[in-house]
């Protein structure tokens, strides 16, 4: 399935200019920070009127306030699409007033534009879907038909031509094709993704999706954040390893949870001794991370140096819906309790909440 998913990737032809994301290293009054929407516009929309970011036309009315969100708005879910278009234009709102909206790249962007769909939610592809996308597909499949008639015969060499046609037409449902050409490297969402930052630091607060590790940290967040956007970038030459590294920021876990190191190996850092390591690099006092969920809410750890904001806010993982408010050095979870009420809570870092 996913060499056929390449294979289209490789047939669309679609090329839009970059839309960049504002990366602030001063710090706002108030920032929201807010954890993996995966798909989910309903839930987002909620955060957002809850934090006062919104108005009632979910228009920006957050001020001067700084929006992160911090990646993995695609996948498992319908809406990512309409996610994606409401953050670009509040970021033209904000900015226009003052404010701000960052958002982070996550994992899940990434596999979007390498074409790792495993995680697609079929009507992201709906949502791609146009007046011409039956015709798009019966022109794509007629021009390409050797080539895609070959590559299932080498597979399956009893199929015929029509179950051929019946199979390519099942794996790519109206409005597939039209998202690939936008996610591909150099497409529309493509170049978006491309300019969004791996790693953001805001004030004395670093922002990343899945974490950061010794290894990852010895070059400045600039380079890092270069050697993403190049990875994303069109080209059947470039390396885009830094994309699904176990290390890198956009997959690491190892700040959440990890075997400690064993007594007989002294020189791997414990978790504590990282993230000290790592504040210490980047001057910051905290980590924000998501990509690791904590469905009972938001978690610090670490003695206050560690925030986790993934709280499976999409309706896929059932988790609260969520969001943190940071001004100066005081941290607010706001949780909404199962009855519909939200919930507020200071995140005191002498009663920490147990990592999971």
């Amino acid at each position: 399935m996913r060499a056929i998913l390449l294979f289209l990737a490789a047939i669309s032809a679609f090329i839009a200019a970059p839309l960049h994301a504002r990366e602030n290293e001063a710090a706002a009054s108030r920032i929201v920070a807010v954890g993996d929407l995966h798909g989910d516009y309903e839930a987002w929309e909620d955060i957002a009127r809850q934090a006062a970011l919104i108005d009632e036309e979910g228009r920006w009315s957050g001020a001067d306030n700084m929006l992160v969100q911090l990646g993995d708005i695609t996948d498992r879910g319908p809406d990512s699409l309409t996610i994606i278009r409401h953050l670009q234009s509040l970021g033209e709102q904000a900015e226009a007033v003052g404010g701000s909206v960052t958002v982070l790249l996550g994992n899940h962007e990434a596999m979007n534009v390498i074409g790792d769909l495993r995680y697609v939610d079929p009507g992201e592809y709906e949502a791609f879907r146009d007046d011409s996308s039956e015709a798009r597909r019966e022109s794509t499949w007629k021009a390409n038909r050797e080539a895609i008639e070959a590559f299932y015969k080498e597979r399956q060499p009893e199929l015929s031509s029509e179950e051929m046609r019946d199979m390519w037409f099942a794996e790519t449902p109206l409005g597939m094709l039209e998202h690939r050409r936008a996610w591909r490297p150099g497409g529309e969402l493509g170049s978006w993704a491309a300019s969004l930052p791996a790693v953001a630091k805001v004030g004395r607060t670093l922002f990343v999706h899945g974490g950061l590790s010794e290894e990852m940290t010895r070059e400045a967040i600039a380079m890092l954040n270069d050697r993403h956007e190049y990875a994303l970038g069109s080209g059947d030459a470039i390396d885009r390893s830094i994309l699904e590294a176990p290390l890198g920021p956009l997959w690491y876990r190892g700040n959440v949870r990890r075997e400690e190191p064993a007594p007989e190996d002294p020189a791997r850092l414990t978790r504590e001794e990282e993230l000290a390591t790592v504040l210490t690099r980047y001057d910051a006092d905290r980590l924000l991370v998501a990509h690791t969920p904590s469905v009972s809410g938001i978690v610090t750890d670490l003695g206050g140096r560690l925030i986790r904001v993934d709280t499976g806010i999409s309706s896929h993982y059932g988790g609260p819906r969520s969001f943190l408010v940071i001004e100066g050095d005081v941290l607010t979870a706001h949780e909404k309790n199962g009855d519909g009420t939200w919930k507020s809570r200071t995140l005191d870092p002498e009663q920490e909440e147990p990592v999971q």
